[in-house]
């Protein structure tokens, strides 16, 4: 993949959050109540219930176009988490297929991208999920290809260190961040479910990878 491909596809987040919607949501209806109220490792205080919560808050203001001062941020999370506490876990998932259905449109419908990196976020909580629940596929699945495709123009267009990311499961090679003329780009060898990890502040202690031109902190989105 190279850096014409980062270039702004406004349907790219809606088909990231319908594939794996179309995963998730059976997922979750199948799980007992136990299930979520597992702590999770990725998102350390907030349960499996918790991260749901706060995925389908974020989608749902996005479709209702509830955007006021300081959302998105640690208190606004913590208050809509607070406001579904008293839900049944089954209502959250409801509201949870609501948002990745309909937020898609939305977000093709903001011509300047910045809700793109929701659905990044959405998917990355979904493999979070899956981590904590045992489960395989988290941080892959059919919805790597948008992720990685949606990774590499987030990663470009803020700036970050180019980098050139060599999958072992996936055939070319991917390039993420901005050129720059006076740093040598760095080079990651590794699975795409790594890459993912460092990129998004996911502990990737045990996995074998390569990671040269940069150190883990310089990659992390969120940090």
């Amino acid at each position: 993949m190279t850096a014409a491909d980062a270039a702004r596809d406004p349907l790219l987040p809606g088909r990231l959050l319908t594939v794996e919607r179309d995963a998730l949501i059976p997922l979750l209806r199948s799980r007992p109540d136990a299930d979520f109220a597992l702590p999770t490792a990725a998102c350390p205080g907030w349960s499996v219930r918790d991260v749901l919560a706060h995925c389908s808050a974020a989608l749902i203001r996005v479709v209702e176009s509830r955007f006021e001062p300081g959302v998105f941020s640690p208190e606004s999370n913590d208050r809509d988490i607070a406001e579904r506490a008293e839900w049944e876990n089954a209502r959250v998932v409801d509201e949870l297929e609501r948002g990745m259905t309909e937020a898609g449109e939305v977000i093709a419908g903001r011509a300047d991208g910045l809700l793109d990196p929701i659905a990044l976020g959405e998917w990355v909580h979904a493999g979070d999920v899956r981590d904590t629940l045992g489960e395989p596929g988290a941080y892959t699945g059919a919805g790597l290809p948008h992720a990685l495709s949606l990774l590499a123009r987030v990663t470009g267009e803020r700036g970050h260190l180019r980098l050139q990311a060599d999958l072992d499961d996936v055939d070319e090679p991917l390039q993420l961040g901005a050129p720059s003329g006076t740093r040598t780009p760095a080079r990651f060898i590794g699975d795409a479910a790594t890459l993912v990890r460092l990129y998004t502040g996911r502990s990737a202690d045990g996995v074998p990878y390569e990671l040269t031109g940069a150190e883990v902190k310089e990659l992390n989105l969120y940090g």
